[in-house]
């Protein structure tokens, strides 16, 4: 299979950029399950920028920096903040019916978010994403140019030699495409001259997400492999308000539900935000995480409670419909009684690390959405601007390679290796691979969750090392199976995820240190690490090259 572009993922990010690059050559796009089935179309609170007369961009500039916990690129968030109100015509020029409001003077009504001091959130009721994604999609199956492979699931990335290229990362070589596990069960490489990850985070690594299944780390995983700079992964974003049902799996309970004046209750019907955060419920996510958290841990309760049902019926069916039937299906009447919730894994602010263009320290490989560490987010990412974040960075990777396509076509992609099964057999028991799911996830949620101390990481690493071991001798032995390439990069992403923990000895954004409660100055830095070299077979497990980088703080 070949291309001029190769876009792993099909939510916003991916689909977004595959529009635009169809302009300048040919795309493929591959998705592991179905189109739809991304983190995008689950977004249910919406995109934030600047649009209304009484905002400006000083202000949300401000929010998503205090949200960073000082670990912001300065650059990058003006960048954003300044780039969205254009991505935001660009959405509704495509088709995305954004709820209107002829009394503002954006057009729109603009929803406020925790952490946000202003109204600035443009949302489709409680279903942004899933419209956001309906009409980047109906946009694709009408464009030239893309051709979009579903039930195909990226292996590895595929790193061709070229003489001409100097870099000490990649060991001189090039980013030419992937190796790709078809619906049939083939693995073939695809190879292309871009190659662009945007295949969502991670929440699978943890017990309770509210990520959909397919969210397993695949890009940060095959990109540090690759030989990628990664950084920042110790910043796991638990979402405050999951529901909490026991036939629910993973259903968000949007922060508007909060913005629109939602109160947080505990067993007894009492308030309880006000002793953690002036703000009460308006704090941001890492505040009332840990807050909820506590606050279940010292009841010993399974949930606190949001309640929204002072509000007018009408008002509440109208602005949250998703969620009204989504708990009506279960008995919960949203206008008559509050919602029990638990925090719940929700977004990765850290990733492959990438410059303003998109591009990671792979010649040849951009990085775009949840699997990027760009410099937006730092600790802890502000509510709503995840969404603006994708679609200012596929713009502009766009736009570097429109200015570099005619040096960007002359690369020579020559003929992949074919992929080697050596004497690999059929693995005909998965309880070898769900058992060790199973493991890996509550181990993680565990030991590696909202509080952290130094034991349990160090507890969590242990058990996480034995599952790699086991699951690089499945790689070996075996056919490669969709289930046993997603359990292997989850392995080692949550590897990532504690070696970061372990090395941030301090309380920060969303990494929280009962050891360590206080910030420290030192730390006031990214932690970057990257493959170390190593002829050992395993290197997964090996410690990887540390060290701190400054960059750009606010």
């Amino acid at each position: 299979m070949r291309s001029d572009f190769l876009v792993i993922g099909s939510g916003i990010a991916g689909l977004s950029f595959a529009l635009k690059a169809a302009k300048l050559g040919s795309v493929v796009l591959v998705t592991k399950k179905s189109r739809i089935d991304t983190a995008t179309n689950l977004a249910q609170g919406g995109i934030a920028a600047v649009l209304d007369k009484g905002d400006s961009a000083q202000l949300h500039i401000k929010d998503t920096a205090a949200a960073g916990a000082g670990l912001c690129d300065e650059r990058v968030v003006k960048l954003v903040v300044d780039s969205g109100p254009e991505r935001i015509e660009e959405l509704i020029d495509i088709g995305v019916r954004f709820v209107q409001d002829t009394q503002s003077s954006s057009g729109l009504d603009l929803g406020k978010e925790g952490g946000h001091s202003r109204r600035r959130v443009a949302h489709a009721y409680d279903l942004t994403g899933k419209e956001i994604e309906r009409a980047l999609l109906e946009k694709t199956k009408v464009t030239e140019n893309i051709r979009v492979f579903e039930n195909h699931t990226a292996v590895d990335l595929l790193m061709l030699r070229d003489s001409s290229i100097d870099s000490k990362v990649s060991g001189g070589k090039f980013c030419g495409g992937a190796y790709v596990l078809d619906d049939q069960g083939v693995v073939e490489p695809y190879v292309a001259r871009v190659t662009v990850l945007c295949s969502g985070g991670a929440g699978k690594a943890y017990l309770y997400t509210t990520n959909p299944d397919i969210a397993t780390g695949d890009g940060m995983a095959m990109a540090f492999r690759g030989g990628a700079k990664i950084a920042n992964v110790e910043f796991v974003q638990f979402h405050p308000t999951c529901l909490y049902h026991p036939k629910s799996k993973n259903f968000l309970i949007s922060e508007a539900v909060r913005g629109e004046g939602g109160l947080l209750m505990d067993e007894e019907g009492n308030r309880f935000m006000e002793k953690y955060d002036a703000r009460k419920e308006l704090a941001t996510r890492d505040t009332v995480a840990r807050a909820i958290d506590k606050e279940m841990k010292e009841s010993g309760a399974n949930s606190v409670f949001l309640d929204i049902s002072y509000k007018n019926p009408d008002f509440i069916k109208k602005r949250f419909p998703a969620i009204y039937q989504k708990c009506a299906s279960f008995g919960l009447d949203i206008t008559k009684e509050p919602i029990p919730v638990v925090p719940a894994a929700h977004y990765m602010c850290g990733g492959v690390v990438t410059d303003t263009m998109a591009r990671s320290s792979i010649d040849g490989l951009l990085v775009l959405g949840e699997s990027a560490c760009t410099g937006l987010h730092g600790g802890n990412r502000l509510a709503s601007n995840s969404l603006l974040e994708a679609v200012v960075f596929s713009d502009r990777a766009y736009h570097y390679c429109k200015k570099n396509w005619r040096a960007i076509r002359r690369r020579k992609v020559g003929l992949a290796d074919p992929w080697q099964a050596g004497k690999a057999i059929a693995l005909n028991e998965e309880i070898l691979i769900n058992h060790n799911w199973d493991l890996v996830r509550r181990t993680m949620w565990n030991y590696v969750g909202i509080v952290r101390t130094e034991r349990r990481l160090q507890l969590a690493q242990r058990t996480i090392e034995g599952i790699a071991e086991e699951i690089e001798q499945h790689y070996r032995e075996f056919f490669v199976t969709p289930n046993m390439i997603e359990l292997r990069n989850i392995v080692l992403v949550s590897l990532m995820i504690i070696r970061n923990c372990l090395k941030r000895k301090e309380s920060r954004g969303l990494h929280y240190m009962l050891d360590y409660p206080g910030q420290d100055e030192q730390f006031t830095r990214w932690l970057i690490f990257r493959r170390k070299k190593t002829k050992k077979k395993l290197w997964s497990v090996q410690p990887c090259a540390w060290k701190k980088h400054k960059r750009g703080l606010v």
